[in-house]
């Protein structure tokens, strides 16, 4: 399989070191390029993605409430204790 200069990252190496090698550093190099590409929130998008984030936890805490609220006489009915 020839390498060409667009696709030199999509041929894998037939060389056995290499080819276990080869993951390895198209890994590093992907995670710096996206390093590299992330930046840091504004107060205000902080606020939103922290906002949100209570919400779903609250709304997730109030299902589990209910869940348990509902399912603790069901048990007792069931099991008679």
């Amino acid at each position: 399989m020839p390498k060409s200069s667009k696709n030199a990252e999509a041929a894998v190496p037939q060389n056995s070191l290499l080819a276990a090698i080869h993951p390895i550093t198209k890994f590093g190099n992907d995670s710096y390029r996206l390093i590299q590409r992330c930046t840091k929130p504004s107060m205000k998008e902080f606020k939103k993605i922290a906002l949100a984030t209570t919400v779903g936890f609250l709304v997730m805490g109030f299902i589990g409430f209910f869940v348990k609220l509902i399912h603790i006489p069901i048990n007792n009915i069931i099991v008679g204790s």
